[in-house]
């Protein structure tokens, strides 16, 4: 196993080019709150939302500071005084250009270990209908679902058929976004073309499910993808019809379980469903898996997140902590398994005849 070094220059990449812009802040700021200075030098890198990367005194917002250009920005050749130490970069970007493998594949390229999943895993469980189809062809229990086009707005008789399949009340959701942003539940043709417009500002693709009654469950994964470790289950009590953006970010107003009262049997089946989620869509370093359990008591997996919040209402440090982690030790578990994956694969050989007897 990887020892953490005595040093380490930590990256913290913040902010982002996607409607969780201002959330990714606020996870920044309890990261940066938390880190032992004794252990990490960090140094703050905000994305504005027009995609142009500054040298950040601080996780605010708006992100503001002088311009840097991204390469410079986490290269450890331009570390300066923290030259001599590992560079990890720790992306608390959230949605799309940041957790759908874009930023991951760049710091790839650079060759600097980072937090969290890689390009693949990130690009997966981004993406809504990518994700639930890979789930399918593993038969892992979800709700029914159909991925739609934009051509669906021009079509009603395609609403009508939809609504036949999955039932008149429906979740329509962009593909490829977080934090419930511009997801709504909808009854009837008139008002699913609503929600599939709404769906359709923020992303090309958008997945309908059927509307269950459920209990919304957490858990989360943490370790290489191969030896995942778990947390307790969690429950999240929304206060409006579903677990929204307001709910979550703005009034506050749900309300989470930690750990969730539940039958004997469902804790432990509820984890190992959410572990074998995140092996099938590669998760590595850390996700929050949502899962559902329906009033005939099925579990169902909801996605899985692989950037999850950060804030101090967030499920994910709230379930290691209530699994005996604290918000300080798992950065540092973190930043760990970015060095550990980072080594690994440093030893994966490059070329045909490398290593050939």
């Amino acid at each position: 196993m990887t020892q953490l070094p005595d040093r380490v220059r930590l990256v913290v990449l913040y902010g982002g080019r996607s409607a969780e812009h201002e959330v990714s802040c606020i996870s920044a700021a309890n990261v940066v709150r938390a880190l032992d200075p004794d252990r990490y030098a960090v140094e703050l890198v905000g994305i504005d939302p027009s995609g142009r990367w500054h040298r950040s005194a601080g996780p605010q917002h708006p992100v503001e500071g002088p311009l840097i250009e991204r390469e410079a920005a986490v290269s450890p050749e331009t570390a300066g005084l923290t030259a001599g130490i590992p560079t990890v970069v720790f992306p608390v970007l959230h949605g799309p250009n940041g957790e759908d493998g874009t930023v991951q594949g760049f710091l790839e390229l650079l060759d600097v270990p980072y937090v969290g999943s890689g390009v693949l895993g990130s690009a997966l469980c981004m993406d809504k209908a990518a994700a639930k189809n890979v789930l399918d062809a593993h038969d892992i229990p979800q709700a029914r679902w159909l991925q739609v086009d934009r051509a669906i707005l021009h079509d009603e008789a395609r609403c009508v058929d939809l609504l036949s399949r999955l039932g008149q009340t429906v979740f329509v959701k962009p593909a490829n976004m977080g934090s419930s942003v511009g997801i709504s539940r909808r009854t009837g043709v008139e008002d699913l073309l609503a929600g599939l417009q709404l769906a359709f500002d923020f992303d090309d693709v958008v997945v309908v499910e059927e509307a269950l009654t459920v209990r919304e469950l957490e858990t989360a994964v943490l370790g290489p993808s191969e030896e995942l470790r778990v947390s307790v289950v969690g429950e999240v009590i929304p206060a409006a019809d579903f677990y929204d953006f307001d709910d979550k970010y703005v009034d506050g107003a749900a309300k989470t379980v930690v750990p969730a009262d539940l039958p004997d049997d469902v804790p432990e089946e509820a984890r190992s469903l959410a572990v074998r989620a995140a092996q099938v869509l590669r998760v590595e370093g850390m996700a929050r898996v949502d899962l559902f359990l329906t009033d005939d008591d099925r579990l169902l997996v909801n996605e899985v997140n692989t950037i999850p919040g950060f804030t101090d209402i967030s499920m994910y440090p709230m379930l290691w902590g209530a699994s005996g982690l604290t918000y300080a030790e798992l950065l540092d578990e973190l930043v760990r398994l970015a060095l550990e994956r980072h080594s690994r694969r440093a030893q994966l050989q490059r070329s045909r005849t490398e290593g050939a007897q």
